[in-house]
């Protein structure tokens, strides 16, 4: 189909980046639509690993990639990817493009990010501190500086002492911190725009033109439904809409014009940072899954705690994403056990029980998990067909979703996939 939008089923790290990549080899143009460099792509091609942070991950299969409005920009981030792929023999001239109307992640925006973590306490958040969740505060005040403000040093100046001298009060009076000198960030933030100048772009146009065209155009987000600002697990969650209608918003496409969407969830789930987790595994049997799936954040490096599979958060997320079929990553990681439980049902602190999820984070953050216990396989997953219990979890998982599992991952290189019949 032209317009295919994948997205995180759970809280991220599904291994999107994979399943982008896998599918990109048939398309013309993938696009990031939310998000910031706080959330990476781990690729592995021929041996070698790809940890892409904000280009859309199509660049190493040599597509087309853009970014959204709908995203944050570091540009320190962007151009050191950049020169990256550059020196690994990627060309990113011509292939690269970026909206002009996406917001730029400032020096500020990283200090602020920290220091309100720092502050809170027991009560954070659990962010990267890249800074991502200030610069959408000042997108939503009407206070950010633009990608495209780097193509006028008059009005990014201008924005530049206007944004500095204020959070330099929230610095130097709320935070102790020592202010930002708005010369040195001026100087700074225009090298900058100088080395991305020629990759800004009206990425809504540039899709559009692709649709038409009837050109393949695949949508990623960086993060997943649960961490989605409006939907997600609040206040644990984003500053922005990984939900798959956020990526009509974000290139400025009409909904009707998204014609697939398909939902990326791990065999087993998994939590960076703070907030309720019902199916978390108890006991070593999580340090085991976390070792055996290298369950360490791509750009952080941060432990992922882990858990069975959620098929209630699940069910949530084919809901509120419309999601037409789904891809099953990791299930290898599963191999190593006798027995696999997932979580059918959530019971709620009254006693009763749902296969629905909690539209209350009371009822949330005090459900406990129902299991359903599958046999393993203690098998590799390798050859044409998997063993029988493996096609057993794997159907036991459609079923409950009413939804068909079309991919499914067997292990970390780009050809360890199998495709199902849906």
């Amino acid at each position: 189909m032209p317009a295919t939008v994948i997205v995180g089923a759970q809280w991220g790290d599904e291994g999107k980046g994979k399943i982008v990549d896998l599918l990109a080899q048939e398309s013309d143009l993938v696009c990031r639509y939310q998000g910031g460099p706080n959330a990476g792509h781990t690729i592995v091609v021929e041996g070698e690993t790809y940890k892409i942070r904000a280009i859309p991950s199509g660049i190493v299969a040599g597509v087309a990639s853009a970014i959204g409005a709908g995203c944050v920009v570091d540009p320190a981030v962007l151009i050191q990817e950049l020169d990256d792929l550059e020196a690994r023999g990627h060309r990113t001239d011509g292939l690269v493009f970026v909206s002009g109307n996406a917001h730029l992640i400032m020096p500020w925006h990283v200090a602020l990010d920290g220091a309100r973590e720092r502050r809170l306490g027991k009560l954070q958040i659990g962010t990267t501190r890249r800074g991502i969740g200030p610069a959408y505060a000042d997108k939503a005040t009407r206070i950010g500086i633009r990608v495209q403000d780097l193509l006028d040093p008059k009005i990014l100046r201008e924005k530049v002492e206007l944004a500095a001298g204020e959070k330099n009060v929230w610095l130097e009076r709320v935070y102790g911190i020592d202010p930002f000198d708005v010369e040195e960030v001026v100087t700074q933030t225009l090298a900058h725009a100088e080395r991305l100048a020629p990759y800004v772009a009206d990425t809504s146009l540039l899709v559009d033109r692709a649709l038409r065209d009837d050109r393949r155009v695949l949508f990623e987000g960086a993060q997943g439904t649960l961490l989605d600002l409006d939907h997600g697990t609040y206040p644990f969650v984003t500053s922005s809409s990984p939900i798959a209608a956020g990526a009509a918003v974000s290139f400025g496409i009409g909904p009707q014009r998204i014609d697939e969407v398909v939902g990326v969830s791990k065999a087993y789930v998994t939590r960076v940072g703070e907030g309720p987790f019902p199916s978390e595994i108890d006991g070593p049997a999580q340090d085991r899954v976390r070792e055996i799936g290298g369950e360490f954040g791509t750009v952080t490096g941060r432990e992922r705690r882990c858990g069975w599979l959620d098929l209630v958060a699940l069910r949530f997320a084919v809901r509120v994403n419309g999601i037409t079929s789904l891809a099953l990553t990791k299930l290898d990681v599963l191999s190593e056990f006798d027995e696999i439980p997932l979580c059918v049902r959530y019971r709620l602190p009254d006693g009763s029980e749902t296969e629905d999820f909690p539209a209350h984070q009371s009822d949330f953050h005090h459900c406990a998990p129902v299991f359903e216990t599958l046999p393993g396989w203690r098998e590799k997953l390798e050859g044409p067909a998997l063993p029988a219990a493996a096609a057993d979890y794997v159907a036991f998982v459609s079923e409950a979703l009413t939804v068909p599992v079309t991919i499914v991952g067997t292990g970390a290189a780009r050809d360890a996939v199998l495709a199902l019949q849906p």
